[in-house]
């Protein structure tokens, strides 16, 4: 019985040979390459982790240079930031409250062009349509009337085109065009919600261009139903 019991267990180990001879290097490579990807996902945790540490470190320098009303060591701050961690969500907010700081300050040109930065660096679209909007705005308080309709240009995330066709409103009013200004304060006035502030702004524009804005179609109503 023993020597059938050991002639089993040859048996088996001579199989279990055979298989490993077969597939040995093939289990090996494939526990290689897993635990490999999990030893890559965990060191790229941790760098995403550390980028981030250090991101939020930088932000709250510059957050300090803004208390400060220091526009110099903001602009160095800010260009260490986004000279490091550049695609970064704290770079996208830094340069969105820098350029309030600089444009405060008398310093249009840099906030426009930290802006402008957002504007095309960001990956997040949401901030370069912020970015974008606030670059409108500076160009026009600087009278550059064409230069803030094209940031106005081209299409915007859904939750900003009723910002940006104000925006363009407010240009295009400006520049003498009544009739276009008419047409996209109307835009945005109906992609607003009733209830919203912003709206009653838009109201008031429209008044001021001889328009009765609760005359107008909005959404959801019978006649928005009918088209």
């Amino acid at each position: 019985m023993a020597k059938q019991l050991d002639l089993e267990e040859q048996e088996q180990l001579d199989e279990l040979k055979h298989f490993w001879r077969e597939y040995g290097n093939l289990i090996t490579w494939a526990l290689i390459a897993v635990f490999g990807a999990i030893a890559a996902w965990n060191g790229w945790q941790y760098w995403q982790n550390s980028q981030a540490a250090q991101a939020s470190a930088m932000y709250d320098e510059i957050e300090r240079a803004v208390q400060a009303g220091d526009t110099d060591r903001l602009e160095r701050a800010f260009s260490d930031l986004k000279e490091r961690f550049g695609r970064t969500t704290y770079a996208q907010q830094a340069g969105l409250l820098a350029a309030t700081t600089l444009q405060a300050k008398g310093k249009a040109d840099a906030a426009k062009a930290t802006l402008a930065w957002v504007a095309e660096k960001s990956p997040d679209e949401g901030y370069q349509a912020l970015a974008r909007l606030r670059l409108a705005g500076v160009m026009l308080e600087a009278k550059a009337y064409d230069d803030a309709l094209k940031q106005l240009a081209g299409n915007f995330p859904p939750e900003f085109a009723p910002l940006a066709a104000d925006r363009r409103g407010d240009v295009l009013s400006l520049q003498g065009k009544k009739a276009e200004a008419r047409a996209e304060y109307e835009k945005a006035y109906k992609a607003f919600d009733e209830r919203s502030d912003y709206r009653r702004l838009i109201e008031v524009k429209l008044g001021a261009l001889g328009v009765d804005a609760k005359q107008l179609a909005a959404p959801g109503t019978a006649a928005g139903a009918k088209s």
